[in-house]
């Protein structure tokens, strides 16, 4: 029979066998190595209330505060504001090192890259909140269990205190003998039991609090597996884009040439009153009808022009061919990755064919441009506006194509135009 361990001390707090295992001793462990961190924020945190309880006080009392106090307040308060993002760096490594001890289960760790991240990430704000939250509510919790602690053991040491030459006060009575002392005794033992299941209790209330502010949230874990799923998909797919390109470049299509090239020397050898003349006119026309759609194919899985000519090249190629007079401004100083590109190109194909069927436009302009970490397309049209993805204009699969590559969309199209799609794709230095 397999015996089903507890993974983690809240579900061995719902356990029968709690108090005779391991559980008890690594929750006062746990609580133990909390004194020494909270001790030191608790200190700091002392530090930065001074003033403004010193103000608080006064306000209370009547007296006007001193400006001395205020000019302390503000200069205290901004500095701990500064600190409070980085003091919380070792104290967060800490906690998740020690996490252990109470609750072994993974921690999905938050990212925070650079100096920035640390002062604008919601990530790194939930590290300073556990921060003040152990250094301000966690002490007034371990001394009111000490204070439990200490009245059991009083309790249970009452007899032997008892009977000498002074009075002691159990609880509120005043025992002067041991045999007076005895069921209070008891009912320490008793009590014992309880500690332990309330050191279990705040061990465990803490290390929930912990993984939540610690950790990322269950949200933003399926989030970024989604995200994760959805570029596996798009890599997927530019694999098997490529795979059958290159069956039909150089497989299918060498063939269907080869046929075409039979059929017309065919043609050129049969009489043109001869029976067979005009049914293999049709099968050349119909080969040739057939290289042509196969072109149209493989264009449309990727563009032979963005192999030949990049992708301002290309963009220039699709401005030229569009009904309405486009410019085309290009500033891309770095290589762009081919999965990129192919989305960018289609962004501006499509921008332009809506242009071109719904935005009764006379000029529009594409710009691409590179920033730190993205590839930035807009194309701006100075049509009729109003553009609405509900009314399928080709916005909501453009929008699709885009998240694929895990870029995001922008749309300014007030009714009267101008007509702006801004299109940004992760390209990184």
């Amino acid at each position: 029979m397999t015996i089903d361990h507890p993974s983690h001390l809240a579900e061995a707090l719902r356990r029968r066998g709690y108090l005779i295992s391991s559980w008890p001793w690594r929750a006062l462990l746990y609580l133990a190595t909390t004194v020494p961190v909270a001790g030191v924020l608790s200190v700091g945190l002392f530090i930065v209330g001074a003033p403004l309880f010193a103000v608080v006080n006064a306000a209370r009392q009547g007296r006007p505060v001193e400006l001395p106090i205020v000019v302390s307040l503000v200069i205290v308060s901004l500095i701990a504001l500064a600190l409070a993002p980085l003091v919380s760096i070792p104290v967060a490594a800490i906690e998740r090192w020690r996490l252990a001890i109470a609750d072994p289960r993974p921690l999905t760790l938050p990212r925070l890259r650079g100096l920035r991240a640390r002062y604008v990430s919601a990530a790194a704000w939930r590290e300073v909140a556990y921060a003040c939250w152990l250094g301000g509510v966690v002490p007034i919790a371990y001394w009111i269990l000490a204070l439990l602690a200490l009245l059991d053991f009083t309790l249970i040491a009452s007899p032997w205190l008892a009977g000498g030459a002074d009075h002691i006060i159990v609880i509120w009575t005043e025992v002067d003998t041991t045999g007076q002392a005895i069921p209070y005794a008891i009912a320490g033992v008793f009590f014992i039991p309880i500690i332990w299941y309330l050191v279990g209790l705040l061990a465990a209330a803490q290390t929930m609090v912990a993984r939540w502010l610690l950790g990322v949230p269950a949200g933003e874990v399926a989030l970024r597996e989604v995200t994760r799923s959805r570029a596996r998909l798009a890599d997927a797919y530019e694999t098997e884009r490529r795979r059958i390109e290159r069956d039909v470049h150089d497989a299918a299509q060498p063939r269907l040439t080869s046929l075409t090239l039979q059929l017309a020397m065919a043609k050129l050898d049969v009489p043109d009153d001869s029976p067979a003349a005009k049914p293999l006119a049709i099968a050349h026309e119909q080969a040739k009808g057939l290289m042509v759609m196969l072109r149209q194919i493989v264009h449309g899985i990727r563009p032979q022009s963005l192999t030949e000519l990049g992708l301002a090249g290309a963009v220039r190629e699709l401005a030229g061919e569009a009904p309405v007079e486009v410019s085309v401004l290009a500033d891309l100083g770095r290589p762009v990755p081919e999965r990129v590109e192919t989305v960018a190109y289609f962004v501006v194909s499509e921008s332009l064919g809506n242009i071109a069927e719904h935005a009764a436009a006379t000029r529009a302009q594409v710009r691409l441009s590179q920033s730190a970490q993205d590839l930035v397309i807009e194309v701006e049209d100075d049509g009729r506006g109003g553009a609405d993805p509900a009314r399928g204009s080709g916005l909501v699969g453009l929008a699709d194509r885009v998240a694929a590559v895990n870029g995001r969309l922008l749309l300014a199209s007030p009714a009267g135009g101008p007509t702006v799609v801004r299109v940004e794709l992760p390209c990184p230095r």
